[in-house]
């Protein structure tokens, strides 16, 4: 425990000197409480010492008093002059009467004792005697100091007091000698604290009275420092060391005054008993505070383990096993309104927390999981869905090549090209939809469509699928025209991804019916089959990217899975949602996309498309760095009359603009040397193509690189592979 206070690295050595530092107040209010009584005691004991020092000296003085009356009968006797027996006999009467004298007489100016109250055997002359100069000189009562009676062999003090004639002179002086055991008999009953000191000293010094043992201190001197204190002020209480080695706190009080005496009186009491209660009290407040102190210590040791450190320690093994992994661990404390429960349910709640979110964690890396197997699945389909139109592509091109093909063969093999380049171009497409959707980076040409319209063109697409696989295709529409608000060419391509999605996964022979209804302010369309249907968990995720049902077989349809994806993803766009149905495998589906509906606006006409007439021929400069791009496209255009002049690298190509200057140019981006853009600058700069068209030929299909060659000076720009149909309208519009 010990150890605990001096190492405060623990919750209990802390609880510890809280509690100390919570007493620390009483138990330096106990000390000062303590020195305060004490000094109390020491006051009130100077002030009750200081009252019988003066009672002490008051009864001396009054004993003096006496003598001094006696005295001053004495002197005014007639007979004490005249003849000595009588004188005799008259002292020895009035000593009779006064037994506190043990002697009486008159000293005559010689300082000889002719009349005395005790016979002496001899004369006694008394010249000598301080008290008896003084007296003659002073002509007035004088106590003398100590004396040791000559003729009664006693302790004694002479009282004298001068016997004047009619002028005024002295012409004796009579005496008294008091017996110093009378004196000390005045103070006898004043009650003293055991191992105190009372004194009577004369103005030499000499002890005249005393208490305890006043018969062996008769006479003797007091110490120096006691000699010193007499002679200092009288009221101040002095500390000090006594023969018998004990420290006593005396005061001081002269005997009489107006000169009655210089007697000094000291009372002195042993310091040790004035503070005796004071310690008394002082030791039960320590004795008290112990026990306090004690209490507070084995409830910070005790209690506090019961209330506080065994509970933090729950806490403590909670937050290990937490930090551990075990996240369903709690600290099982009950909250109520303290800290350590407030502390108890934030751990509670972390924990909590920290278990949904590993729940949450768990689940999104399985889902990251499935993605990446999705992701696996699509690039296993990409790699299958460009194999299939690269192989007839293959085939035909080594027909072409062989030379041995017929006019008829030649003609069905270039539309067999032709089909297979359409289907991977609309699988790039869907691809840079997904792409450009995804990112935000589709803009929506906002119009009133007639979706009559909208049915017609997405309809005339999907045909040719449907009719191949054979299916009834039906057409519902309302006799009223409906009108919704929206891009025409993005609506179609929803409405033509879902017709093709209810074709490849409906049996041959099987049904396909799209139907078009206003409700309230929404219009549905509506494309139902009795294909395969889709189960539930397949229902969950068929608009998610790369989702498809299982491909066996008797099931490959082709598809990336990216159709389903943008047809939602288009449809939000507009506003709408989109949503399928299916009673399950082998039940067929119903997509129905709601839109809202337009009801104040009429639709825009769609303007019809016309023949492109052949325009005049025009020169013209491709620059590809694929070589075998750049003679395809040649061959495409010099089949139309027009002069081509290629190059493959930009530098190669601003020269030969500078030779042939062409009307129209065709640039790749990517070239080898310097990009497509710097080209378009550098051709725009030369007066030889200045004013000619540059149309872009590129892989690039973002929007951010439409708005560079915007930037570029590029007229126009088309995403490989080129749609020749739109190339060829474009040169035959060209003035």
């Amino acid at each position: 425990m010990a150890f605990l206070l001096f190492q405060l690295n623990s919750l209990r050595s802390r609880l510890i000197l809280l509690v100390m530092l919570s007493i620390a107040p009483s138990a330096i209010m106990t000390i000062i409480n303590g020195v305060r009584e004490r000094a109390h005691a020491v006051e009130v004991a100077e002030d009750n010492l200081q009252r019988l020092t003066n009672l002490a000296a008051a009864n001396e003085a009054q004993s003096i008093a006496g003598a001094r009356q006696l005295l001053r009968d004495l002197a005014s006797v007639p007979d004490l002059m005249g003849d000595e027996e009588d004188c005799t006999r008259l002292l020895a009467n009035v000593r009779r009467q006064n037994p506190d004298y043990v002697n009486l007489g008159v000293i005559q100016l010689n300082g000889d004792v002719t009349c005395n109250a005790v016979q002496a055997k001899n004369t006694v002359n008394l010249a000598d005697r301080s008290h008896f100069r003084r007296a003659v000189h002073l002509k007035r009562f004088v106590a003398g100091g100590y004396v040791f009676g000559r003729v009664i062999q006693r302790h004694t003090v002479n009282l004298t007091y001068p016997v004047l004639d009619d002028d005024g002179k002295v012409k004796a002086v009579v005496f008294a000698a008091l017996d110093l055991v009378n004196l000390d008999r005045f103070v006898a009953d004043i009650q003293l604290p055991p191992g105190s000191l009372l004194l009577t000293a004369d103005s030499e010094g000499l002890i005249i009275s005393r208490k305890p043992n006043p018969e062996s201190w008769f006479g003797k001197p007091v110490s120096p420092e006691m000699r010193t204190a007499m002679a200092g002020e009288p009221g101040k209480p002095v500390l000090l060391t006594g023969p018998d080695g004990v420290e006593r706190l005396h005061r001081f009080a002269r005997v009489g005054n107006n000169g009655l005496s210089d007697y000094t009186v000291t009372i002195g009491i042993p310091a040790d008993a004035i503070t005796a209660s004071a310690r008394h009290d002082q030791m039960l407040d320590f004795l008290a505070l112990s026990a306090t102190i004690g209490l507070a210590l084995l409830a910070a040791w005790f209690v506090g383990d019961v209330l506080v450190l065994r509970r933090v320690k729950r806490l403590a093994t909670t937050a290990n096993r937490i930090a551990s992994g075990t996240l369903e661990a709690r600290s099982g404390i009950s909250y109520g309104k303290e800290e350590i429960s407030e502390l108890a349910r934030a751990l509670d709640a972390m924990a909590e927390s920290l278990q949904d979110k590993e729940l949450q964690h768990l689940k999104a890396e399985s889902q990251l999981r499935e993605a990446d197997r999705r992701k696996d699945e699509f690039l296993a389909m990409l790699a299958h869905e460009l194999r299939n139109p690269l192989a007839p592509i293959s085939a035909g091109a080594q027909l072409l090549q062989s030379g041995h093909a017929n006019e008829a063969a030649v003609q069905r093999t270039a539309g067999i090209i032709v089909r297979q380049v359409h289907h991977m171009t609309r699988l790039v497409d869907d691809l840079l939809d997904v792409s450009r959707v995804t990112r935000g980076l589709v803009t929506l040409t906002r119009v009133p469509l007639d979706v009559a319209r909208i049915v017609a063109d997405a309809v005339e697409q999907a045909e040719p699928l449907i009719r191949s696989r054979q299916h009834r295709f039906e057409v519902v529409l309302p006799p009223a025209p409906l009108v919704v608000t929206g891009d025409h060419k993005r609506l179609v391509q929803v409405l033509v991804n879902v017709l093709n999605n209810a074709a490849k996964y409906t049996p041959a022979g099987g049904a396909v019916k799209l139907t078009a209804r206003g409700e309230g302010g929404n219009v549905k369309l509506i494309v139902s089959d009795n294909g395969i249907g889709m189960s539930p968990e397949l229902r969950s995720r068929v608009f998610e990217l790369f989702a498809q049902a299982d491909r066996n077989p008797d099931r490959s349809q082709g598809g990336l899975g990216l159709g389903l994806a943008l047809v939602k993803s288009l449809v939000e766009l507009h506003g709408g949602a989109v949503e399928v149905q299916s009673a399950g495998e082998q039940q067929g589906s119903t997509f129905t996309i709601v839109l809202p509906r337009n009801q104040q606006q009429q639709p825009v006409a769609q303007a019809p498309g016309h023949p492109t007439s052949p325009g005049r021929k025009l020169r013209v400069l491709v620059v590809d760095d694929n070589v075998d791009a750049a003679q395809t496209l040649q061959l495409l255009l010099e089949a139309g009359g027009h002069q081509v002049s290629v190059a493959h690298t930009a530098i190669d190509a601003l020269e030969m603009a500078q030779a042939t200057s062409p009307e129209l140019c065709l640039l790749d981006i990517g070239l080898p040397d310097i990009s497509g853009y710097d080209l378009a600058r550098g051709l725009r700069s030369l007066p030889a193509t200045a004013q000619a068209t540059l149309v872009a030929v590129t892989g690039y299909g973002r929007r951010e690189d439409r708005e560079q060659a915007d930037s570029a000076g590029f007229d126009h720009y088309f995403v490989k592979p080129v749609d020749v149909d739109a190339l060829l309208a474009l040169i035959a519009s060209l003035p």
